[in-house]
């Protein structure tokens, strides 16, 4: 839920980013002879990336595809994936046919090796021969992949032939992450978003190494994946969304789909259902899960607060097992999601029973539990993880309770509301977006370091960041676009590039440059004034 603010307002119109037409503006190259050898300069630096990669060193001349330029990958089925997804990025905008081929004879080659990497990192090498990308596991490669797009042309992002050249320039990047967790957390409940549209946010999230996309699947205003004991909650809990329409919900065959799509591009699901708050559509749904036995209306407002499941009934449980373990028996991921924020209607008491009886519910379906910060005011159980969605002056009282979880062994997972949730408005004239934990321009969501944001965590509990994006405003692709560029690009940065590179002046350069490569992408974005596009 949007946390914190008890009216909100929806938006019925939705915004449209003033598309720059004509020519995109690009680097121009002086005239090449065949044969002759590109000079770097001609190229995109090694730095310019987002995110800012851990080690760079420039040198050599550039790398040149063209029509002859072939794929070489090792024999196994990942490997040779990530070929051709590599290949279904270069075809279409060089035009060229790209091929992907078992064996060490391609220019651009994609390793397997064992080395100084982590389970994300890689190695890319590239000089006038060609492109070489290392890697331990598949997902680093694939993550190198990302870093060779961003260092072509911004119109290689285009669905049609462009005029080359195609160069990469000379040199070496070694890069790893510097946390396990980046996420961004897509709200499919106040309003419903497809199997198509979610797939599309993965691509972009793809982009810049993001691998976690939480998928918020109940709230009051609907209930969004089919659940086989419990058949209403979708067909009826599901048939509504903020401001009235349709609502919609996943079968499990479209749930599976969209795990298995996130895979494709090494974005693990962590699917949510909120509880013991944010239950009005299953309580709708359900008249047996109320305590007075009577189920309420459907709703379509955005308050937060008033509902709660009956935490003294034991047909409660029965519903929370039969839940968890469908929605665990569909999600190859580590992790499950219990919400457990703004239980306004739940006593502390009450609150403290109902995280106790079901966080061994999770762990019994081989899951881990994610809850929102509220779950360390209970007894997170051994392992569990705790979101974070406090703003920089919530009290020192409740950060220090997050704090004391963290010490005794909870992770934590940034997500500061006036600091990275993407549904915050930019400024007051924003067209879209809420505005309860402030204006977020790109510098604020940028411009803060998550390994010293709360006082008194550890270094080492801090699990990484996330990004949510909740709906009340949000209807279109346009608008979850809209929203999230350019602030997504920024809290990727911050998850995976090394503390020392995070400096804002060198930040809002390498970010203008993306503004050409999501046009190309067809992506409607924010222009803030704090960033000097192209």
């Amino acid at each position: 839920m949007e946390k914190g603010a008890q009216v909100r307002r929806h938006h019925r119109t939705t915004p449209r980013t003033t598309r720059v037409l004509g020519a995109l503006l690009l680097v121009a190259v002086g005239s090449l002879t065949v044969g002759a050898a590109p000079t770097p300069a001609e190229a995109t630096p090694l730095d310019q990336v987002i995110p800012a990669p851990s080690k760079v060193t420039p040198g050599g001349s550039a790398y040149r595809i063209t029509a002859k330029t072939r794929i070489g990958v090792d024999d196994s089925r990942e490997v040779r994936r990530v070929g051709e997804y590599l290949a279904g990025v270069l075809r279409p905008s060089t035009g060229y046919p790209v091929p992907v081929e078992v064996g060490r004879g391609g220019d651009i080659q994609l390793r397997l090796a064992k080395g100084p990497f982590s389970a994300e990192g890689y190695r890319l090498v590239s000089g006038a021969k060609g492109v070489t990308i290392t890697a331990a596991r598949p997902a680093g490669l694939f993550h190198g992949v990302q870093t060779l797009r961003q260092l072509l042309p911004a119109k290689v992002e285009k669905g049609s032939v462009q005029s080359g050249p195609w160069l990469v320039a000379g040199g070496t990047i070694t890069d790893s992450p510097r946390y396990g967790w980046r996420g961004a957390m897509l709200d499919v409940s106040r309003h419903f978003f497809t199997v198509d549209q979610v797939k599309r946010y993965i691509d972009q999230l793809a982009l810049y190494k993001v691998n976690k996309l939480h998928l918020h699947l109940s709230d009051d205003q609907g209930w969004r994946i089919a659940i086989d004991s419990w058949p209403r909650l979708a067909t009826y809990g599901g048939s509504t969304q903020v401001g009235g329409g349709a609502g919609g919900f996943y079968t499990k065959a479209d749930y599976k789909e969209i795990v298995r799509y996130a895979s494709s591009r090494y974005l693990e699901v962590v699917p949510e259902i909120d509880m013991p708050g944010h239950t009005n559509a299953a309580l709708a749904s359900y008249a047996e899960l109320n305590c007075d036995g009577v189920a309420p209306p459907l709703y379509t407002g955005t308050e937060v607060g008033f509902s709660s499941l009956c935490v003294g009934n034991d047909l409660t449980y029965d519903f929370v097992d039969d839940v968890i373990r469908e929605l665990a028996a569909l999600t190859p991921g580590r992790y499950l999601h219990i919400g457990g924020d703004e239980a306004h209607s739940t006593s502390h008491e009450d609150y403290v029973k109902f995280m106790d009886r079901v966080q061994p519910v999770v762990a019994k379906y081989g899951k881990t539990v994610v809850g929102w910060h509220q779950l360390t005011g209970a007894n997170p159980s051994r392992g569990a993880v705790a979101q974070y969605w406090g703003l920089d002056d919530t009290s020192a009282e409740e950060k220090a309770q997050v704090a004391k979880a963290a010490q005794n062994g909870t992770g934590i997972i940034l997500s500061p509301a006036d600091r990275i949730y993407l549904d915050m408005k930019y400024t007051a004239d924003t067209p879209l977006g809420l505005d309860w934990a402030g204006l977020v321009e790109v510098k604020r969501s940028y411009d803060w370091d998550p390994g010293d944001y709360l006082p008194g965590v550890p270094a080492a509990a801090v699990r990484g960041v996330e990004a949510p994006l909740w709906t009340e405003t949000i209807v279109t692709s346009a608008d979850i676009e809209y929203m999230a560029f350019p602030r997504l690009a920024g809290v990727a940065e911050l998850g995976w590039s090394p503390a020392v590179t995070h400096d804002w002046e060198r930040y809002r350069v390498r970010l203008a440059a993306q503004g050409a490569r999501w046009e190309a992408m067809g992506i409607s974005y924010y222009r803030s004034p704090q960033v000097p596009w192209s």
